[in-house]
Order: structure tokens, then C-alpha cells, then sequence
């Protein structure tokens, strides 16, 4: 199964449980940060990767292998998130995340005021109306094209290009306000 390709897991129908194991291991980690872009709470996002493997080795025979298979995974995630927003159970939480360093060692001090300004960004990102979100954290954190994140969506790659473009907007003027008031 290591070396088995995401375009492959169309002709896997019958997958044996240490083989089923294998996939849900391979794409855990992405299916549960997306998930928890989208619930902003970790044990709903827990519960929202959780039924989304559920769901995807249930109709595991409806992949069609046109397309990568964790994005097939971000669109049952991204489904599943949706119904759980519709429940009772929702609640609006802010969440931050960090980027790692790429430029090698810092100080201790340059690291802390980079970590804060991550955490300023993403924060900024997080507020941001939905529609603009989701296109930035699908194509900043997950690197995803436009092409892939108008499939997912469900729009245009110009949508996709323009709310890419209107949200970093949003974030610079928004964030621009809060160093003029701080």
C-alpha cells in the first residue's frame, strides 16, 4: 500500500483493514487541520475527520481517480464540516496557527516577534468572511492551485482568483487599522 498512488485507490475497492489503516494515516493530519480550519474547535474537528474517513471508505467505490485523492477526502471533510455547522452544537472560536521558520536559526527574541506576527496574520485570516477564507488557508497552508480550489468550491478559477486577491485586501487594510491603533 506504501507505494500505491492516490489515482490508484480507484480499482482499491475490496481495501484490507491494515490497507484502509495505511490510507487513513497517509491523510490524517490534512484532513484533520482542514477540518479544523473549518470547525475551529479541535474535538469537532476530531469528530469531522473521524466521519469523514467513515464516509470516504464507505463510498471508497465513487472515486473516481480524476483527481487527487486527498482532494475527493477535503470535499467529504468539507461536507461533513457544513453539517456540523448546521447543528446545535456550533460555536464561533478564534484560532491561530504558526508557520515554520524557513530561514534557519534566529534569535530568541526575533523568534518570538516572528511567531507574534504569524499569530496576528492568521488571526486576521480566521476573521476574515468565509468566502474569503477558505480560498486563502486552501491556497497558503495547503498550496493548493486555483484550479483545485474552484473544483472544491464549487466556482470559477476567476472567483477564486478575485476572493484570493478582495481577502488579502481585507487582511492588509485590517491589519494596517490595528498598528494604527496600537
Amino acid at each position: 500500500m506504501a507505494d500505491l498512488e492516490d489515482h490508484d485507490l480507484k480499482y482499491c475497492v475490496g481495501l484490507a483493514a491494515d490497507e484502509m489503516a495505511d490510507l487513513i494515516a497517509k491523510h490524517w493530519h490534512d484532513v484533520w487541520q482542514y477540518a479544523l480550519f473549518l470547525t475551529r474547535r479541535e474535538h469537532l474537528a476530531e469528530d469531522v475527520a473521524q466521519d469523514t474517513f467513515v464516509r470516504a471508505m464507505r463510498a471508497i467505490d465513487g472515486y473516481r481517480g480524476d483527481g487527487p485523492f486527498k482532494n475527493w477526502l477535503f470535499r467529504i471533510a468539507r461536507n461533513t464540516a457544513f453539517n456540523y455547522r448546521k447543528s446545535a452544537f456550533w460555536r464561533r472560536v478564534t484560532l491561530v496557527g504558526l508557520i515554520p521558520n524557513a530561514r534557519g536559526t534566529a534569535s530568541a527574541e526575533c523568534e518570538y516577534w516572528r511567531k507574534e506576527l504569524v499569530n496576528e496574520v492568521w488571526a486576521g485570516v480566521w476573521n476574515l468572511p468565509s468566502k474569503y477564507r477558505e480560498p486563502i488557508v486552501l491556497y497558503a497552508h495547503y498550496e493548493w492551485s486555483y484550479g483545485e480550489i474552484a473544483e472544491l468550491l464549487g466556482v470559477a478559477e476567476g472567483t477564486v482568483k478575485s476572493r484570493l486577491f478582495r481577502g488579502r485586501a481585507m487582511l492588509a487594510e485590517r491589519m494596517k487599522g490595528e498598528e494604527l491603533d496600537g
